[in-house]
């Protein structure tokens, strides 16, 4: 690689983290260590090619000053785990935004694929969601209770249960990425196909309305969170494509490092959202205006946490 063409790769990368080197007592020691691996990366890259470059000594720079620094940070903060909810899921979902869009894109695309399929194809629901589950919903709805199953099982029965799934299938998501992101590519796709089939056929049986209400009551967070996960998962997989200037397995440790955060992450969400789906869902006549108000504030929730705070802090911290 030309010279120009890996400092112009990479020299957003080390303005970013100038400001962080002088503001390293308010800094996460994980960040920092994550910063020294970089710098330590990137400065043995240009010692072996551009041994007597300006940029190897700027890097030289760089690495000493992180160095100093973790070393003088040693101790980490008593708040470790307030700031890794605080500082560190945001930011490495700002370094994500890319995948998100994506893992969104992709959910959405197949959302669509499974409306569309079902409109067209009377027995696609039946393929989908299983011939045994369109029966009971049918049924459901002739007996006047047509989200009736959201009530099928007690509360905690049903806590329990769906936690455990809901965070199973997240981390599958994620670990499907190791297949170089077509895995997880797929299980988004699959999901998308199921939410969007789902939905079109209660459209089809006049309960649109109803479903919409109890689906994404809990639904919001459930679907943001297998969302974002597959975030992590896509950035598993592109460690391991996109190496850059990197080694193939550096970069695969690092997006698993980032992707295993954004997981993580999602963990309390997934129990609330199992929580509201086991003991709120089921009463489907509470009034719309409720329930609606309840899911915007939830949309409202994954818009800030994931999407502006993560933009919000990273551009405090470049321009600090």
């Amino acid at each position: 690689m030309k010279e120009v063409s890996f400092i112009r790769q990479n020299i957003d990368k080390w303005r970013a983290l100038e400001p962080v080197i002088d503001t390293a007592s308010k800094q996460d020691p994980g960040r920092l260590a994550d910063a020294y691996l970089e710098i330590t990366t990137d400065l043995s890259f240009s010692r072996s090619h551009y041994p007597r470059s300006r940029i190897t000594i700027y890097l030289n720079n760089l690495a000493s000053a992180l160095h100093h620094s973790l070393y003088k940070n040693k101790k980490e903060s008593r708040s470790r785990i307030w700031n890794f909810w605080k500082t560190e899921i945001p930011l490495v979902m700002y370094e994500s935004r890319k995948e998100l869009l994506y893992s969104f894109l992709i959910f959405a695309f197949s959302a669509v694929i499974g409306c569309i399929s079902t409109f067209n194809d009377d027995m696609f629901a039946r393929l989908i969601l299983s011939g045994g589950y369109v029966d009971m919903t049918l049924q459901n709805i002739e007996e006047g209770n047509p989200m009736g199953v959201y009530g099928s099982m007690s509360p905690v029965s049903m806590f329990f249960y769906i936690v455990f799934n809901n965070v199973r299938v997240s981390f599958i998501v994620f670990v499907f990425g190791i297949l170089t992101g077509f895995g997880t590519g797929y299980l988004l796709l699959y999901n998308g196909v199921m939410v969007g089939t789902f939905q079109t056929f209660c459209f089809q049986q006049q309960i649109g309305m109803e479903s919409l209400m109890a689906l994404w009551l809990h639904g919001t967070l459930e679907v943001s969170a297998i969302i974002i996960a597959g975030a992590g998962g896509l950035a598993l997989g592109n460690g391991w494509l996109f190496p850059r200037t990197y080694s193939r397995g550096y970069a695969f440790r690092q997006g698993a490092k980032r992707g295993l955060k954004i997981v993580i992450g999602t963990v309390p969400v997934l129990v609330f959202a199992g929580f509201v789906e086991s003991f709120l869902t089921r009463y489907t006549s509470a009034p719309y205006l409720l329930r609606g108000s309840f899911i915007l504030l939830s949309l409202a929730f994954v818009i800030f946490y994931y999407i502006y705070l993560p933009k919000r802090l990273s551009h405090g911290i470049s321009k600090s």
